[in-house]
């Protein structure tokens, strides 16, 4: 049986979401407690909607797991994981996965926030919250925002994996200051990919700065291969907000669609 999984989970002890040997992740953390508190026979693999790197943060993230159970444990393995797992980890959900779904392929979009003060800061936010030293234009902020969104290729903006596509939907990307000073960064997309989202925020917060121009953004934007001049944000300032997912009888077709290699061009 496959169960759908919803956490969240402070990402500044961790190193990451994916497994990486002798270091403490996410994935191998709740992985060795289900395996644990299930008693199996061998550790579970999860699959995750979106891989966040390093000092990443997740108010809501979504996994799956395969079981070779004759009876359903998600209510057991709920409770129970609740109980045994460290303090920077919450389970918000488990239960049975719909027919054909797919944590990660039959997602639809992703959302995320990254928080920057150009003020001071609140102590206590410290490990969600980017500090810049330039007052930020949040009006410049958007003006560039306007320019990345829509179906493009953001080459400019990922560091390239071989065999994956940089194309995405950038289907909102916006800023907003807080009543407190914190500049919030929003942004939701089909997918995004890796360090994408980091690298975004570096080239607006540059723009927002008045470091770089809107016509600059433009020409990074354009330029289809990975740019140098771009920034990559620090981890700490980056939430997985939440991810979305079609209803039950189109969650197949979706992962089924999402597994092929896209292009411009069939989009």
């Amino acid at each position: 049986m496959r169960l759908r999984i919803d956490l969240a989970y402070d990402g500044t002890d961790f190193h990451g979401w994916a497994t990486q040997p002798g270091l403490r992740t996410v994935q191998a953390t709740l992985e060795e407690w289900i395996g644990t508190v299930l008693r199996l026979p061998a550790q579970p693999s999860l699959v995750v909607a979106g891989r966040t790197d390093a000092g990443v943060h997740a108010r809501h993230q979504t996994c799956h797991v395969d079981l070779e159970l004759p009876d359903d444990p998600s209510e057991t393995l709920e409770r129970r994981l609740r109980r045994v797992l460290p303090d920077d980890i919450a389970i918000r959900s488990v239960a049975p996965a719909p027919e054909g779904f797919d944590a990660r392929f039959s997602a639809i979009w992703r959302r995320y926030c990254y928080r920057l003060s150009d003020g001071v800061t609140d102590p206590l936010l410290r490990g969600h919250i980017t500090p810049v030293r330039e007052p930020l234009d949040v009006g410049a902020l958007n003006a560039g925002a306007h320019l990345l969104t829509g179906l493009r290729d953001f080459a400019a903006f990922c560091k390239p994996r071989e065999g994956a596509t940089t194309i995405r939907d950038l289907r909102e990307l916006s800023a907003r200051r807080r009543d407190d000073g914190v500049v919030e960064v929003h942004l939701l997309a089909d997918a995004f990919c890796h360090s994408m989202v980091r690298s975004l925020v570096g080239a607006l917060t540059a723009v927002a700065a008045g470091r770089r121009t809107l016509a600059w953004l433009e020409d990074v934007a354009a330029s289809g291969v990975r740019h140098g001049e771009v920034q990559v944000m620090a981890a700490r300032g980056l939430t997985l907000e939440g991810v979305g997912y079609p209803p039950d009888d189109e969650l197949a077709a979706r992962a089924t669609a999402a597994r092929a290699v896209r292009t411009l061009e069939e989009s």
